[in-house]
């Protein structure tokens, strides 16, 4: 079988990558990308899955942090989101350990409203450890709740160092600009598509890693657009690396602007930063102004300027053509959450791969898998915009009084009268994430669940003092972030080498 990935960046390689390690010879990989068009590049954080995609293709996570000057990542940090001066941290992983059916985050309501004094954080091993720098792992404790961790790294050199690992095993590359595609016309199948030098390339399935414009999957097969950028008003982006401010934080930040936010991801050798806003409610010289007055460091180079439209395709696999990354659809990278939903859409491609027919129920589902997890991810970074008491701009009063969506509206409801999050369909973001943001951006539950009122007073204090306990035990075992990270790869100023390095997945 014949697999033709149209474009190469993050998307292309990352699909290749996992192609060759989970089919080997049994499928012939070839991909096509313009050195001449190049590859948006931006994103640099990512959220704990990326480690088992990592894991998959056997990559040893010291070469993977060398090549890409790579750092940890605890979680985000939200500066001026609720309003100018609060601040709060979404950490992955566990916040606090449950008993049974309840979520431990009952047990603190009811200690709260008795007159506790803890904040939640208090409980967030990646929040306490996130505040200090720390990052290792952790001697005894409690395993279970060792930091669930994820990276920054330099996106460019990921799929730099995903196309050696792919070439490596076999994938094909070809340097070209595809002119045309070519479909059946009875089928309406792609067969081929057409190269500027002339050249052509033939397949029986088709992947269009070929960006916003999505070549394949909207201009050839016009798959249609779900357009939400009623709920998600930012358009446009600047991006800009620069020094760093002689920290190396294992965390991303994200700063609440007028008409926007902005991003600081520190990496090994330059912080990345970026300014997220609408064009509808600022301009673009003024968000570039605004950009450059709040560097870490000195830019080393001119801000890049991206524009998108927030949405996905209606069918992100159509014909024998799947859509990944930006050609499958954008949501804004608030919650880095941009290089998931490529894994997301390989892990349903390696689950439910065709033969050259492509049943149409394997399509369906994979498009209904996929829908769910674009709606999942946008009502949640929703949530941000829309509750907040942020009134300083016309940007935040529109996004405060907007209608949102119905699953949206039930789980705020749901929160606010009894404090119960319900995780629907193994969505991606859990109980411990929506309480972290909910909680963060001012929200307050009238209740908690009854079941926590059986405890006595004396078990529900020494309940919540083991939890604290366990959680500054941890964060007290680990090491400072940038020596844990000179340990692990060498100097933080380290040249990475050209060959990718593997191992047998564990």
């Amino acid at each position: 079988m014949r697999v033709v990935i149209a474009g190469g960046g993050s998307a292309g390689w990352m699909a290749a990558a996992a192609l060759s390690q989970y089919f080997g010879t049994r499928l012939s990989v070839s991909l096509v990308e313009s050195e001449e068009i190049g590859i948006v590049g931006v994103g640099e954080a990512t959220i704990p899955q990326i480690r088992l995609f990592n894991a998959g293709l056997g990559l040893d996570e010291r070469a993977f942090l060398r090549e890409t000057m790579g750092t940890f990542k605890l979680g985000i940090e939200f500066v001026g989101w609720r309003r100018d001066g609060m601040r709060y941290f979404h950490g992955f992983g566990e916040v606090g350990r449950a008993i049974g059916l309840v979520p431990f985050h009952h047990y603190w309501l009811r200690y709260r409203r008795e007159g506790g004094t803890l904040p939640l954080d208090r409980f967030s091993p990646n929040t306490m450890a996130a505040r200090e720098n720390r990052f290792g792992v952790p001697a005894g404790g409690f395993a279970a709740r060792l930091p669930a961790s994820a990276y920054h790294f330099d996106a460019t050199r990921y799929a730099a160092f995903l196309r050696r690992y792919a070439e490596a095993r076999g994938v094909i590359r070809r340097e070209g600009k595809i002119v045309n595609v070519r479909l059946d016309s009875e089928s309406g199948f792609v067969r081929g598509l057409d190269l500027a030098d002339g050249g052509q390339l033939e397949g029986d399935l088709f992947i269009d890693c070929s960006g916003f414009r999505g070549l394949i999957i909207e201009q050839a097969l016009a798959s249609g657009f779900e357009d939400w950028s009623h709920w998600l008003p930012c358009d446009r982006a600047l991006a800009v690396p620069s020094t760093g401010d002689g920290k190396l934080e294992p965390y991303t930040r994200s700063t609440a602007r007028e008409a926007g936010w902005q991003w600081h991801i520190p990496l090994r050798h330059r912080t990345g930063n970026g300014h997220v806003y609408s064009s509808s409610f600022t301009s673009d010289d003024e968000a570039h102004r605004v950009l450059l007055a709040n560097l870490p460091g000195d830019r080393l180079a001119d801000p890049r300027p991206l524009s998108f439209l927030t949405g996905k395709r209606r069918e992100i696999w159509k014909k024998n053509c799947i859509a990944l990354g930006l050609a499958s659809g954008f949501l804004e990278p608030l919650e880095s959450t941009s290089i998931h939903l490529i894994q997301a859409g390989i892990a349903r491609l390696l689950s439910l791969f065709p033969d050259p027919q492509c049943d149409p129920v394997l399509v369906r589902e994979f498009n209904r898998q996929l829908d769910w997890e674009f709606t999942a991810v946008r009502d949640f970074l929703i949530l941000h915009y829309h509750v907040t008491e942020r009134d300083g701009s016309e940007f935040w009063r529109y996004c405060r009084a907007m209608a949102i969506p119905d699953s949206l509206q039930e789980k705020l409801e749901m929160f606010r009268t009894s404090g119960r999050i319900v995780r629907q369909n193994m969505e991606l973001f859990d109980v411990p994430s929506w309480l972290q943001v909910m909680w963060g951006q001012g929200l307050r539950p009238a209740g908690h669940h009854p079941m926590v009122d059986a405890a006595s007073a004396a078990d529900l204090a020494g309940y919540i003092a083991m939890n604290e306990r366990e959680t500054s035990e941890q964060v007290a075992a680990l090491s400072d972030h940038a020596s844990y990270l000179v340990r692990l790869v060498g100097d933080e100023g380290s040249v990475p080498s050209e060959q990718p390095t593997a191992r047998a997945a564990r």
